[in-house]
Parts: structure tokens; sequence; C-alpha cells
């Protein structure tokens, strides 16, 4: 049985926190959307595909950057999660694989596939990616380029909306940067009672200093995962 309703805030960016939100609400709680990030586009930016055999995202956003930018449906795609998969597939790529996990599990999963790969693997994806997937991709001898088509910076809040913010239940955290700036907005707003949840232990890890009333993060880096923890933490 459900637990009682909750206010869960949405830290992630749009226009994912739109689809989070009505997941939430589904479940019966209350969502509050306020992303602490904010997604701007980069200008000028050329898409060079020579040589390029496949595409490697590690978010939703890098994918509609991508598509905007592109409009080669052709490469096969790596994605991180089903989140990434789903915004590949929605967008028009018809070969796309999804590790499920983090940035390591994504490369590890492309590197398990090296001798299918004649050529490099472009991350398209922010200014400062959660990882460094073409790092990871190279150790397992792969070809890999980085085009970087956005970057993301802390949106802005008020005092007064933070005060209202950090009366929430729980807040839910889709990537590190997300934590990073809400551990930072913690220090001088104190939320002793409010709860972090986060798709993964490397989401959480930049609030292991940070006073919170409790930080956990699903088996498995899947927003469904992520969502049942709502009516399974206190």
């Amino acid at each position: 049985m459900p637990g009682r309703r909750q206010k869960i805030w949405i830290t992630r960016a749009q226009p994912g926190a739109t689809d989070t939100a009505e997941r939430v609400r589904a479940l019966g709680h209350e969502a509050v959307v306020a992303p602490l990030l904010a997604v701007r586009a980069l200008e000028n930016v050329e898409v060079d595909l020579t040589g390029v055999v496949a595409l490697a995202f590690t978010s939703a956003n890098g994918v509609r950057a991508f598509a905007e930018k592109s409009g080669d449906r052709s490469l096969k795609v790596f994605a991180v999660g089903s989140a990434t998969a789903q915004a590949a597939r929605q967008a028009g790529f018809r070969s796309v694989l999804s590790a499920d996990g983090d940035v390591e599990a994504l490369a590890d999963g492309i590197g398990m596939r090296r001798s299918e790969l004649k050529g490099a693997v472009l991350h398209p994806g922010a200014a400062e990616p959660a990882g460094d997937l073409a790092g990871a991709l190279e150790k397992h001898g792969i070809e890999a380029r980085r085009l970087i088509l956005y970057e993301t910076g802390p949106a802005v809040l008020s005092d007064a909306e933070t005060e209202a913010l950090i009366r929430c239940d729980a807040a839910l955290l889709h990537s590190p940067r997300a934590a990073q700036v809400l551990a930072k907005l913690l220090k001088a707003h104190p939320a002793p009672g409010l709860r972090a949840l986060g798709l993964s232990k490397a989401v959480i890890k930049p609030l292991s200093r940070t006073a919170m009333a409790g930080k956990v993060y699903p088996p498995f880096p899947l927003e469904a995962a992520l969502l049942n923890l709502i009516d399974r933490t206190p």
C-alpha cells in the first residue's frame, strides 16, 4: 500500500522535470518542480561525424541537443540508462542499446562490443559531464571523441523559494551536478528534515557531508527504482 502523501521536490532540469513530476503525481504525491540546473545550448557548434561509427549518450539532454544540431539518425546509439535510451528512440534513432547503469557501466558495455566498432565513438554532451566517458572508453582501446553541445549552471532561486523548497519531504536527484548545487544551497539554508533520493551512489556522493534526514539510492539507476524509494523510506 502507498504511504502518506508527500511533497517531493523535482530538481532535474527541464524538459525531463515535467515527466518526472507526472510520475510522482501518479504515485499519489505532490510534485514541486524547481530545477537546480539550467541548460543552455551552445551556439555555432559544428557536428563532424567523419569516422564516427556510434554515439554514446549519458543524458537525455545530450540526445536532444544532438538531435537539434544533426539530422543523422543512422548511427548506433549507446545510452547510459532507460530514460536516455527512450529519448534517443523518440528522436528517431533505430539502433539503441541501454547500459541501465552509470558512466562506468556504459563504458564497460561499449567495451564489450569493441570488435564491432570500426571507428570512433562520439560522446555529445555537456561542458561539464557527469563522468569521463571518453577517457574510460580509451582505456578499453576504443577511439572516443567529445562533442560539447550545451552547458549547465545553477538555477537562480530566491531565498523565499529556497525556504519553501527545503520544507519538502524529499528531493529527487538525477545527477551528481544537481547534488553539488543542492549541497551548496543547504550550506546557506540547512534542511536537516529533508531527504535526498538519488538515482545512484555517484549522484548522492556530493551530499556526503551535508546534514540531511536521509540519503538513499536504489539498487539500479532507473527512475522507476528511484521513485519506489519515496514510499520505502520514512
